[in-house]
């Protein structure tokens, strides 16, 4: 088999992390064609954003005793990883000329006192430009042939859109295969970074935070691979959070619908960017855990299978929202009400995460992330209230989502109403409902001090613990 293994930061944040990671590229790489994309160790992209920001305040003292922290963790998970004494001297070499090109990058933003978007992904890049070197001394420590690429190098190629950027997929394809597959051929295992990428000019671009699934499905896709594995902290997606209910399961087999619908609704063991390519090349992707890989992972493939009986496969909450109303008669028959709050939002980069609205046209609801909340509430009064487009605009901050996914609940009847009577009895009342045409989920909105009973009742009322 031809795989794509991505392994996150908490798959490689410790010596014994890495090895563990070594030793099974090794056992998988002796029948199949293995590709590697790693992300940063755990935290340190955040180390990064906050030195970014720091940056063009702090003197190159404050930056210099930052960075000597960041080179103390890189430095001793590669002494205590790799026991061959040149392969250990050839890492650290390199990690150190790395770091150093960060010191410069950090003093430079300092110099002008100014973070640019590009400046910020240069600096973003620099966590996963360090993981690719130490796994790969890694695996050469235990005999195995690999070799280090950034994104850049192995070929993805983005538009100029910084922090969010997004692949030219036909050159991207092209280039990867032309790159990449030579060495798979002679039996060389590539290790990529994650996250990062470049424009056609050569100036570094990220992929987004999580990122790195991303470009696992991408060079899937470029190489037609069989399986992409994102190796994870996780036993694959779960029916729900364990952490709210014990009995929680691993969904064997997921759609790409149904896994892009959970991802959106915060199934953090994917991110959603990383369905498109591995739809629409028809590459299965499997989620499993770094530390039991023969235990229970996920299948995300093209087979939307439903199973007799099995109406909904996940509840998920979403936390740190906020609902805002907008009504009064004045938007009764009014068109473009709705498209001026889009266009208001739009302005102020603020992502619509729900959206209702009653018949009447007299309200529309709408749910958003909490830390956009005084913003969008002071924008909407400006461009709706101040204009006569509607008479009230009220928030709620002490609400959450629930939604409810599975490809069994096309066409069956009396779902929501099963949704509704689980969160009754429980005296829990519903303030907002959306469900789209797909009929793969249902969103609800609770108070914040009910979510989890009402998650634990939804759970219970279509049997999602039970295998």
């Amino acid at each position: 088999m031809k795989i794509i293994m991505k392994f996150g930061g908490t798959s490689l944040n410790s010596a014994d992390k890495v090895r563990n990671v070594s030793r099974i590229v090794k056992d998988h790489s002796q029948n199949n064609q293995i590709t590697i994309v790693a992300s940063a160790l755990s935290g340190v992209t955040n180390l990064l954003e906050k030195l970014s920001k720091q940056s063009k305040h702090n003197s190159k003292k404050i930056i210099a005793n930052e960075l000597e922290k960041f080179t103390k963790l890189h430095t001793s998970i590669s002494k205590d990883s790799i026991k061959d004494q040149k392969i250990k001297e050839g890492v650290l070499k390199n990690i150190l000329s790395i770091i150093n090109e960060l010191k410069s990058v950090l003093e430079g933003v300092y110099a002008i006192g100014e973070i640019t978007p590009r400046s910020r992904d240069k600096i973003l890049s620099f966590g996963e430009r360090l993981t690719v070197i130490i796994v790969t001394g890694a695996l050469k420590d235990i005999g195995i042939s690999a070799e280090p690429f950034t994104g850049a190098k192995v070929g993805i190629v983005t538009d100029e859109k910084y922090g969010e950027a997004n692949p030219l997929m036909s050159i991207t394809k092209m280039r990867i295969s032309e790159i990449l597959q030579p060495l798979l051929s002679k039996g060389i295992i590539p290790v990529v970074t994650g996250f990062m990428a470049a424009t056609q000019t050569g100036d570094i671009t990220t992929l987004g935070r999580g990122g790195s699934d991303f470009t696992a499905t991408i060079l899937g896709a470029a190489l037609s691979v069989d399986e992409v594995w994102i190796c994870t902290d996780v036993n694959g997606m779960m029916t729900t959070d364990p952490k709210i209910i014990s009995d929680a399961r691993t969904i064997s087999q997921l759609s790409y619908s149904e896994a892009l619908e959970m991802t959106v609704f915060g199934a953090k063991a994917l991110h959603p960017r990383a369905i498109e390519p591995a739809q629409e090349n028809k590459i299965s992707v499997r989620i499993k855990n770094t530390l039991d890989l023969t235990g229970p992972d996920t299948l995300i493939s093209n087979d939307q299978s439903i199973i007799k009986g099995e109406i909904a496969k996940s509840v998920a909450l979403i936390k740190d929202v906020a609902m805002v109303n907008i009504g009064g008669a004045g938007m009764v028959g009014k068109p473009g009400i709705a498209a001026k709050v889009f266009e208001t939002f739009a302005k102020e980069e603020i992502n619509i995460l729900m959206i209702s609205q009653s018949v009447s046209e007299a309200n529309i609801s709408l749910v958003i992330h909490k830390h956009n909340l005084e913003n969008a509430v002071n924008t909407l009064e400006l461009s709706l209230l101040s204009r006569g487009f509607a008479n009230r605009i009220n928030a709620e901050d002490d609400v959450c989502v629930i939604a409810i996914v599975g490809a069994g609940m096309k066409g069956s009847q009396g779902v929501a109403a099963r949704v509704f009577k689980a969160v009754a009895d429980k005296r829990i009342n519903v303030r907002m409902i959306a469900q789209g045409s797909s009929e793969l989920n249902i969103s609800i909105v609770v108070k914040e001090k009910s979510c989890e009973k009402a998650v634990m009742a939804i759970h219970k009322e279509f049997d999602m613990g039970k295998s």
